[in-house]
Parts: C-alpha cells; structure tokens; sequence
C-alpha cells in the first residue's frame, strides 16, 4: 500500500530542492526578489511603520564555491548549515530576509467569550497543514480583539507556524477578524508567494531545522529568533508559482490516492470483523459432535487453579462463578452458593458444545499498577500501552528497565510470551501476543494468563475475540471516563466471551488465519 505521507514529503522535497518544475533563465533571479523586497522594508521603517532589524543578513556563494553569510560587517562561513547547493537562479536566505514581519501572539492568557462574537482567538490547535481548524475554537470579545490586535492581528495571507506543543504545523490564514495566543507564529509577507512558503516550511528541509531547534520544557517550543533564522531555499518568484501550481496538482493526486486507501482499508478492517463476528458465533467453522465439550476445558481450568490455590500461588476468587443453561432455557450464574438469572446479558446463542465464562475464570489478571518505572536505552524490555496495537505489538518507541527494578517489578507476578497483553487505557481495548520471552509489562496494561501450567485453551483465540466487535462494543458500554476512556480491572474481569470445544478452537483459529492471510494480499 502506497505511503501518501511519505510521497507527499518527497514532493515537497523535490520542490524546494528546483527538481520539480524546470528552469526559466528568462525569470528574474531570487537575488534581485530579495532586494526588492529589502527596499520594500526600508520604506517601511522610514514611514515608522516597522522597526529595522538588528541583524540583518546577506546570504552568498564566494569564488571559493563556499557558502557566506554577511552579518553586522561581518561575514562568517556557513557552508556547513547549507543541505544542498539550488539551482541557477535561487538563493539561500533566512526567514526575516523575506518577512515584513514575524512575531507571536498574546503572551498572558486573555479572557476568552463562550459564544460566537465575530472575533477569533488562534491557538495552535488550530492549525494544521491543510489549513486552519475552526471546529473547536475560541472568542474574544470586540474589546479584548482590539487591544490585542495592536500586538499582532494576523491579515488574509499570513502564513501562521504552530510553535508550542506540536511544533512545525504550517497554514496560510483564510480568515479576518482574528487574534493570536502565543502558541502561533505569525509571518507576514508581501511579494513572494506565501503558498510557496507554506510549502517550504512544511518540507522536510525546513521541518528538521524546526525540530532541531525546538525547546522542551513542559511542552516542545520555538521561539521567535529561532524562526527568523531559519534557513530557506528561495525561487525566483516566477518559479515560485510554477511550483505551488505543480504542488497543488501532485497533491490533489496524492489525496485521492489516501482516499482509496483508507476506502480500502476501512472495507478491510469491515471484513475482518465481520470474519471474527462468525468466529465468535460459531459460525465459521462447521461443529464436531466427538469434539470433548467446552464445559469440560472449564473443568480442568477450575483443578488447575484449586491447586495453585492449594499451593499459596493464587488466591481464591471470592466471586468464582460457573455459568450454565437451565431446564428453563434461561442462562443461570453460580456464585458463591447463589444462583441468579443472567439471560439478559447473554448477547446471542452459542453451538452445542460451547459455554459462556467470565474472563477472570480462566485468566489471572496480572496489573502493574504504581508508581511509573524508571526508563533506560537498555536492559530488560518495557511494553508500554503505546506498544500494544490490535493483534500485534510495535516496538517503536522502544523503552528498558533496569535488572533490578524488572526483579522488583515481578513481585506483582511474570508476564510470560503467549501472555495476551490488553490495554486499559489511553488507548483502551487494543490487545496483543506477548512474543518476548523476558518482559516487563507497563501501566495500563493488564496480563491475561491462563491459570494452568500448560496451554488449556487457544490464547490466540481468545485475543481474536477480544477484537471482535462484541468485545470491543461491550467495552465501549463499561467503560468509565469521558476525557479518555478506561476500564478497571474488577469490571473487565467480570466480562463475558465464549468458550469453543479446544479442537475447533484450533479449527477457527486456522480458517481465520487463512482468510486474513488473504485479506491482506489486498494491500500489496
């Protein structure tokens, strides 16, 4: 499956390294752009209606084939800042070269109305590279607009940079009537082409001299100084509008590229649920009378865990529950000597031979609550609730723990490969494999692992139930939290999920497989 972020990067790339569009010698160079546009200033501040700055530059390429940068009388050699050498007619520049200005919104928090006013406070939630986001928005009230708009008012063709928390996210301003916190940068230009500008910024070139000089305190900044020296690949201005019109048809394709894959993808994901949604019925695979029963596995899980019990490695569940269908044809649960009527949670019938059971009969929950370990770039692997996906585990951010602090950590019990690893939160429901066979499992990550010595039943099926659309759409229904959405631990253990026969547990487990398998032939 084509990558469209990565071919809308190089894109961008190609852009501004003058591979995308040829040449015109017929252009006016960039060189003379700029001292149109340095004179443009120097009207500017002659009428007092902007200030010079103290540190003008001049950026140039000696006899020597260096690169030189000429500053306060003085010329330094950058060479080594520059990536790549442009194309005849471009120059290196930096960002105040080209801005008439660059500045920050509202430093103190202004008081923000509850209602639309006319007036727009910009943060950078709202700025995205595809443009601004008004969904969730902010308001000032006609006198609070007009006392910051005095500091900085963004105009219809401003660029705007994101420049607190995340970083480097790049619009042109579409809208009047609006003010800045100081989470935006604003950069105002007049004669170039601020579409070719917003490209530029968000072109790799650029974004990794943003990243680089990003500051982390709380959250990730750049600050103003940081932006009007950054470095920029400039075009005649001509050429600037062969680019942004070459750029806007490429990425018109691109988008509808994404477009058909995530279309694809989507009827993917459908089909794959939809194939778990038979599995979990018992409707994907035909039933076998000789198959000893569910009810019986429940039976060998119950003596495997007297006997833990009995050893002092597990203590007894004090709400131990056994699950069956009465003469009446309603669903009954036994707990603690009491039976009660469960019929109206049982979701759908279920094959001769099967049996529903509550997760905690037939899985030791292994939490690692507390305090959040210490994390190190080497020792034993931590699995994060970032790490677990629906059915597979990434190990990109990759984080360790140390031999003592994993020895510490196991007082709470071992997490073992072939262990489902489930997640409770942030995000809640993805579920995988454990595939390591020394691990220490993260906060908001609990341990499903069977209570025998041996494997009793298909852990791999289980976990294909527990993405199902039943499973996930009962946690959407008992979860808590509004902001971010969790699950404890005694309310999961209390969920229910069927139990097939072990021998057509392998059955489903193959035929899913198998279909997945091509399923995903569709992506290539």
């Amino acid at each position: 499956m084509i990558d469209t972020k990565l071919l809308r990067q190089k894109i961008l790339d190609l852009a501004i390294r003058g591979k995308l569009v040829p040449q015109d010698p017929n252009d006016e160079p960039a060189s003379e752009l700029l001292k149109r546009i340095k004179a443009e200033k120097e009207a500017l501040i002659k009428a007092g209606k902007m200030k010079r700055d103290k540190h003008e530059s001049f950026i140039f390429r000696g006899e020597d084939k260096r690169y030189y940068e000429h500053v306060d009388g003085k010329e330094t050699d950058i060479t080594e800042e520059i990536p790549f050498d442009l194309p005849q007619g471009w120059a290196w520049c930096r960002m105040y070269n080209i801005a008439h200005r660059i500045t920050d919104g509202e430093h103190s928090t202004p008081k923000r109305e509850k209602e639309y006013s006319g007036y727009y406070l910009i943060s950078a939630r709202n700025v995205l590279n595809d443009g601004l986001d008004l969904s969730v928005v902010d308001f000032v009230s006609s006198e609070t607009y007009a006392f910051l708009a005095t500091r900085c008012s963004p105009q219809i063709g401003d660029v705007l940079l994101s420049c607190s928390g995340t970083v480097g996210r790049c619009c042109i301003c579409d809208i009047s009537n609006c003010v800045m916190v100081r989470s935006v940068a604003l950069i105002a230009v007049r004669i170039i082409s601020s579409l070719y500008l917003q490209y530029a910024i968000q072109s790799p070139v650029v974004q990794k001299q943003i990243q680089k000089k990003q500051k982390q305190v709380a959250q990730a900044n750049i600050f103003q100084a940081e932006i009007k020296a950054l470095l920029l690949p400039l075009p005649p201005l001509a050429e600037q509008k062969r680019i942004v019109a070459k750029i806007d048809n490429l990425l018109k394709n691109v988008d509808e590229i994404n477009q058909s894959s995530e279309s694809l993808e989507n009827k993917l994901t459908l089909a794959k649920q939809k194939i778990l949604d038979l599995a979990i019925r018992g409707k994907l695979v035909p039933q076998n009378p000789d198959d000893e029963p569910a009810s019986e596995l429940l039976r060998k899980i119950k003596i495997e865990k007297e006997a833990l019990i009995k050893a002092g490695k597990l203590k007894r569940d004090k709400h131990e529950s056994f699950i069956f269908k009465g003469d009446d044809n309603c669903y009954h649960e036994k707990i603690v000597g009491k039976e009660f009527d469960i019929s109206e949670e049982i979701p759908f019938e279920l094959p001769q031979g099967w049996e529903w059971y509550r997760l905690n009969s037939v899985f030791n929950f292994i939490d690692y609550r507390g305090k959040t370990p210490t994390k190190q770039k080497s020792g034993i692997p931590l699995i994060t609730a970032k790490n677990v996906k629906k059915g597979f585990i990434s190990y990109t951010p990759a984080d360790y723990i140390s031999p003592e602090e994993f020895q510490k950590r196991k007082s709470r019990g071992v997490s073992h490969k072939g262990d489902i690893l489930f997640t409770t939160e942030a995000p809640l429901g993805n579920a995988a494999l454990a595939d390591l066979e020394t691990f220490s499992a993260g906060q908001r990550i609990i341990t499903l692992q069977q209570y025998t010595s041996y494997n009793i039943l298909s852990n791999k099926l289980q976990l294909y139930f527990i993405l199902s659309s039943y499973f996930q759409d009962l946690l959407d229904s008992k979860h808590t939290g509004s902001t971010v959405a969790g699950i404890k631990a005694e309310r999961l253990k209390r969920m229910l999920l069927p139990l097939p026969p072990l021998a057509e547990q392998k059955r489903i487990v193959s035929q899913v497989e198998k279909v997945f398998s091509i399923l995903e032939t569709m992506r290539k």
